[in-house]
């Protein structure tokens, strides 16, 4: 099968391509730099050089691929395009510049779906990234609940309602949803940004008590879940990478602290802000998801070690 994917050099996508090349399958994936398209050489992948806001590139590399998972954000304003750096930084106040950010990070990635799901024969599968931060807080999600626009993460909601458009048309078109640690035992996700802010500041910040909940999942079991998708996923499905039961934040903050010998602090609502900055919003969120329909579905059943493992390796 040839394979299109973008966000090949990233965290999850490297896995990804690696998974599908021991897996047999040709791969091309999408490069920004001299340097990604190297790794993708080294890792035995074919190179389109481009960016994800590159849509004549998006549009030609799918329409030769027999599937595509797009595994590519603007998590990094470096990430965008010269004419959306330009909007976003001198386009309104400074103060809205992160919610500028998001909006062209958002409309990036819902273009480049419906750019490659429209050169995609209704064959052929595309699977896409989408995090679950955008579901509902404060309840269990399952897979069957739709993205939540008012959640801390739900400007995604555009991109899962790309999905479901070219579902609707007839495309394979399907979510891979991920928690907000995707992890090993050299990155973590949120948790490595927590772990940063507390090496810095001499503390491990939660807000308020911190018994709001965060899911996990390790790289590698994310990358295969992506491979079945691909392979046996249905058209408007949403897919869970869940690979631990819901971890209190509390929890994440105390083993943290523990490590780096720095003591956990409750904030309130107005210090997290001030301490977290954009992110108190995401520390503070209760994101409580389930995997049990997809592990029961695509038979999908996570064997990497789990983040109280990696947050020790990644905290010594």
């Amino acid at each position: 099968m040839r394979v299109f994917v973008t966000g090949a050099t990233g965290f999850i996508g490297s896995a990804i391509v690696s998974e599908l090349i021991s897996a047999g399958h040709e791969v091309t994936g999408l490069a920004r730099s001299a340097e990604s398209a190297r790794r993708l050489e080294v890792a035995g992948a074919r190179v389109a050089r481009g960016t994800v806001d590159s849509l004549d590139v998006l549009h030609r590399e799918a329409g030769k691929a027999d599937g595509v998972i797009h595994a590519a954000f603007f998590h990094a304003l470096s990430h965008a395009g010269f004419g959306a750096r330009l909007r976003v930084l001198f386009g309104g106040r400074p103060s809205g510049i992160v919610g500028r950010f998001t909006q062209a990070a958002v409309e990036a990635d819902r273009r480049a779906i419906e750019t490659m799901g429209g050169a995609l024969s209704k064959a052929a599968p595309l699977v896409a990234a989408f995090p679950t931060m955008a579901m509902r807080a404060g309840q269990t999600a399952i897979e069957t609940d739709l993205a939540d626009p008012r959640a801390v993460g739900g400007a995604r909601a555009r991109s899962e309602q790309a999905v479901q458009a070219l579902a609707t048309r007839g495309v394979r078109a399907s979510l891979v949803r991920l928690p907000p640690s995707v992890h090993d035992k050299t990155r973590q996700g949120l948790v490595t940004q927590l772990i940063g802010m507390a090496r810095k500041s001499g503390v491990s910040a939660v807000v308020g008590a911190g018994a709001n909940r965060w899911c996990a999942v390790h790289r590698l079991d994310a990358a295969a879940l992506f491979v079945r998708a691909l392979a046996h996923g249905e058209a408007g499905a949403h897919y869970h990478a869940i690979g631990e039961e819901p971890i209190p934040v509390r929890e994440i903050a105390t083993t943290i602290g523990h490590h780096l010998g720095v003591p956990v602090r409750e904030l309130s609502a107005k210090e997290a802000a001030r301490h977290f900055g954009w992110l108190a919003p995401f520390v503070g969120a209760d994101n409580p998801v389930s995997s049990r329909i997809t592990r029961e579905v695509l038979g999908w059943a996570p064997r990497y070690p789990s983040l109280r493992q990696d947050t020790v390796a990644v905290s010594d």
